[in-house]
């Protein structure tokens, strides 16, 4: 019985593996596709002739396919903007996602269970119904296709999930490490910041890994509240490649960018993955 659980593990296990990784392994595969490649009737999984063209064209590395001169700079502009609005909002967010969720955790006050239930409420709604009042909100006060103007909504949309993220792991730091430190002549913001926020470390990145994810994959606040390169990310941006007519869009070249923007992920999800798996699980185990 043991050999055959351990088997059909197995088995599910590479089931599971094939299933999540084909989509990446196509995209992969047709980023190294040339146009003549990805526009027949029925393209072969592999590449018969790979090519780095795709990539030298969005990236402006080389040779440019002639056309494409306008693609390589809108996308490393989005690219820049998508890397320093994510990473201010991240910021931001988790700045202030670490002072409430530490009140929220430590302190007694009124209206604490209706601090939680409106920070969840704002979790729920669904980003599209905000849309159209943003976009009025931002055009009548200046803020429209700029950095605060995807900023503030991003910050809006990631603060209830990092303070639900962060108070479960205040609660979980014994308070006497706080009192010690403060017997031992620290203040009160010493002791928050030299000993509680250490200790909450797993939960602090996982909050801020979150929060960059979802601004760094956001589409619906990115392309309704930009209107040039100057503010639009990648994932808007994608959008506006366009190929010779609209029955042959790019594919190689958008499956191309799609890889570029997926590499940062990756590569945070590696080097953090013990702290955002330390940070998902906090509280699930008392004791």
């Amino acid at each position: 019985m043991s050999n055959k659980t351990n088997a059909g593990t197995w088995i599910g296990f590479v089931l599971i593996l094939v299933w999540c990784l084909l989509p990446v392994v196509w995209i992969i595969s047709l980023s190294f596709k040339g146009p003549g490649e990805t526009g027949a009737g029925s393209p072969q999984f592999l590449p018969s002739e790979p090519t780095l063209q795709n990539y030298r064209d969005i990236l402006g590395i080389g040779k440019v396919t002639p056309g494409q001169e306008a693609t390589a700079g809108d996308f490393i502009d989005a690219l820049r903007n998508s890397f320093f609005i994510s990473l201010i909002a991240t910021f931001l967010a988790v700045i202030f996602a670490t002072l409430a969720a530490y009140a929220i955790a430590r302190l007694e006050f009124k209206g604490k269970r209706l601090v939680l239930t409106m920070a969840l409420a704002i979790a729920m709604f669904p980003v599209v119904s905000l849309v159209g009042p943003l976009f009025d909100m931002w055009r009548t006060i200046g803020l429209f296709n700029t950095w605060p103007g995807l900023i503030i909504p991003y910050m809006t949309f990631t603060l209830p999930l990092a303070i639900w993220t962060l108070s479960a792991f205040f609660r979980e730091i014994p308070w006497e490490m706080e009192q010690a430190a403060q017997v031992d002549g620290a203040t009160s913001w010493q002791a928050f910041r030299k000993v509680i926020v250490p200790l909450a470390a797993p939960g602090v990145f996982t909050a801020a890994i979150l929060t960059f994810f979802f601004a760094w994959n956001e589409f619906v606040l990115a392309i309704s509240l930009t209107s040039t390169t100057g503010s639009r990310t990648v994932p808007a941006q994608l959008s506006f490649f366009v190929g010779p007519d609209p029955f042959n869009p790019p594919y190689g070249t958008l499956a191309a960018a799609s890889v570029v923007v997926t590499v940062p992920i990756i590569v945070i999800v590696l080097l953090f993955q013990r702290k955002i798996v330390a940070g998902l699980t906090s509280g699930a185990v008392k004791g």
